[in-house]
């Protein structure tokens, strides 16, 4: 089959993009997903996204073991349906700090660049906020239905702390402290698929393929992308671009198992080199998560979200606790005054979130995850044969352990303040009561988790490492781009959701310009 534009991934950028381009009728768009459909019902449930992990719609992704954190292999959650990621996240919509855009120091991409890009994606209901966000895009963004009673204290405790009260979370700067927007719909998921991809279905020009696993992508003898191979052997032809939106971990695998990558490694995995272009898979950073969990003498957290009353609740009116998106609540800190911007994030939890959320709550408990926002960790996306192999290379930084032991003591404190006082009891696992700088540490290195968020892969970027230059293009490939947050040059000070929705926004204009 013959389209104007390949697009492989059906998650956050992909979506976008089918929507954008496809608007124009007079192209042909196809979109190629590895997963299926998106209609389980535990994808519309808020609270319920952890019970997607390790399903038919989640990656399952394994690291390599990690020799600064206990020789331990991490679990690492990607979505694999329509929607991506997005379909199985926990809906915080989070754009992140100022200096994050500026600091990329690239051409069109500064913050006041990419500002109109977020608001262009943005609907934010439930109270007016034009100024800092736009009300009449795809993406629903809104306050949870119904906040949790310890959500309210954890916002009084960071007030006791000193912290700065935001009104909006998503301003220039994030520093303070907030309630969590959601991209939730009237107490329900709105994925990039709900906002983007199903309005866009019903156009003639453009074909949603599902269980199409791109395996390579296919190029004439000039070196320009002409298409890519799925499943056992089946093909698709683009006459004007592909764009690959597979993320940060399936981007670089595409691109590696297409020969374009470190010539070398590609010889190594048994990969037949095309083009040269070392940087593909370097360039890997995660935002790392430990947690102090606490017991909770008061029966009012989300441990209680299953039962009878509350499905009820939300089948009848989506309302009550199965609409919480989990991280209820945050605070943008900064662990030294000669920090620039935030550093650590302090991310609020009314339910002891063990295991991913997997595990079943023992009792009733309260979680803040402390999240490293700008790690100066670097790993990378290798190839082991066909399989990727990733390695983040977490806590290879010193700087980085000291931070998150930084901001577990801002965790403690904010449990001992008189706001939180009530709700917190005594240590609950994973955490074991650790409190000296050297038992913090080492509870980093043992207990420490991925918070969802690889970037970086395919560096967006004019230095050697650089995989695309600064309009997505693929260096030195014709007719191929890379649309997804693998192209961020460095992690935000917030949640990968919203720029990866900006930077598939933008760069739907950048294709239609060429």
């Amino acid at each position: 089959m013959e389209y104007d534009y390949v697009i492989v991934g059906a998650g956050s950028a992909g979506c976008v993009l089918a929507n954008r381009l496809s608007a124009d009728p007079s192209v042909r768009v196809a979109l190629l997903e590895a997963g299926g459909a998106d209609r389980k019902l535990e994808i519309r449930v808020p609270a319920a996204f952890s019970k997607l992990f390790k399903t038919r719609y989640d990656w399952n992704y394994t690291t390599a073991k990690q020799t600064e954190m206990s020789g331990r292999e991490l679990y690492w959650p990607r979505g694999k349906t329509l929607g991506g990621s997005s379909s199985i996240n926990a809906q915080m919509w989070v754009r992140g700090h100022r200096a994050d855009y500026d600091g990329w120091n690239l051409p069109g991409w500064s913050y006041d660049e990419v500002l109109p890009y977020f608001r262009r994606s943005e609907r934010r209901v439930g109270s007016n906020r034009g100024e800092v966000y736009g009300t009449d895009g795809p993406i629903y963004i809104s306050e949870l239905r119904d906040p949790n009673v310890t959500t309210g204290a954890f916002l009084r405790a960071c007030e006791e702390m000193g912290l700065t009260r935001l009104e909006e979370l998503n301003g220039a700067s994030n520093e303070g402290f907030s309630q969590t927007p959601v991209t939730q719909e009237r107490g329900r998921r709105w994925s990039a698929a709900d906002a983007y991809l199903r309005p866009a279905m019903r156009r003639p020009n453009l074909t949603v393929l599902t269980a199409a696993q791109a395996r390579k992508i296919l190029f004439d003898e000039d070196g320009r992308a002409t298409g890519v191979e799925y499943g056992e052997g089946r093909r698709v032809t683009a006459t004007r671009e592909v764009i690959v939106s597979a993320g940060a971990i399936g981007s670089p695998h595409l691109l590696m198992l297409s020969g374009v990558g470190d010539p070398d490694a590609l010889r190594a995995a048994g990969v037949e080199p095309r083009h040269e272009l070392p940087g593909v898979g370097r360039n890997l950073m995660d935002h790392l998560a430990s947690a102090i969990v606490l017991e909770c003498p008061e029966r009012v957290t989300l441990a209680g979200a299953e039962s009878v009353g509350n499905y009820a609740r939300y089948l009848l009116g989506r309302r009550g606790m199965l609409t919480s998106n989990v991280g209820e609540a945050v605070a943008f800190i900064r662990t030294t005054p000669q920090e620039p911007a935030p550093d650590i994030e302090l991310l609020f939890a009314p339910a002891p979130f063990v295991d991913h959320g997997m595990t079943p709550p023992p009792g009733h408990g309260l979680t803040i995850g402390v999240i490293l926002l700008q790690p100066e960790s670097r790993g990378r996306i290798t190839l082991n044969g066909a399989d990727a192999v990733i390695d983040p290379c977490y806590l290879s930084a010193e700087a980085d352990v000291r931070r998150m032991v930084a901001g577990l003591k801002k965790a403690r404190e904010a449990f001992a303040t008189t706001a939180l006082k009530p709700y917190a009891g005594g240590p609950m696992e994973p955490y074991d009561g650790a409190a000296t700088d050297e038992e913090l540490a080492r509870y980093v290195r043992e207990r420490s988790e991925t918070l969802y968020h690889p970037a970086g892969t395919c560096k967006m970027g004019t230095d050697d490492d650089a995989v695309v230059d600064p309009s997505l293009r693929v260096i030195g490939v014709p007719g191929l781009r890379v649309v997804d947050a693998s192209v961020m040059p460095t992690l935000n000070r917030g949640h990968t959701h919203a720029p990866t929705i900006m930077i598939a926004e933008k760069a739907a204009d950048l294709v239609r310009a060429s």
